[in-house]
């Protein structure tokens, strides 16, 4: 297994380096690209979500996960927690936003939200279950 934590600061530039990150990593071990272009999707969305969402974590950063495990890629990225509970907005043809948690709820294995006190946790499981759903 491999894993991977970056706290990153709660800004927009932030989705850039994470994502490049993240596909650099994913191609070294080796994933298949389906997967690396699903997770290249999924990871710009949640930290974009976050910072246009969310608060910052008390630190001002939010933190970005990752482990693979075989052909699984876990992801998750928490924040500060925001005004609502991230859920996928109702579909609307005229909006010109709020399609990302759709994408992800479509190209996710698995996914959920952990909200606390002071943090939201959004988490996705591709290219098969999450280790969550076995344990």
């Amino acid at each position: 297994m491999s894993a991977r934590t970056l706290r990153v600061p709660w800004a927009m530039s932030s989705a850039v380096r994470v994502r490049r990150t993240l596909v650099s990593e994913l191609r070294a071990l080796e994933v298949n690209e389906t997967v690396i272009d699903e997770a290249e999707i999924v990871i710009s969305e949640l930290v974009a979500n976050a910072i246009r969402h969310a608060q910052p974590l008390p630190d001002g950063m939010i933190h970005v996960n990752w482990a693979v495990s075989e052909s699984v890629v876990e992801i998750s990225v928490t924040d500060g927690g925001g005004p609502t509970i991230p859920a996928p907005a109702p579909t609307s043809p005229w909006s010109p936003n709020g399609r990302g948690l759709r994408i992800v709820r479509t190209l996710a294995n698995e996914w959920g939200v952990k909200d606390d006190v002071g943090s939201c946790t959004v988490w996705v499981a591709l290219g098969g279950p999450s280790v969550r759903s076995l344990t």
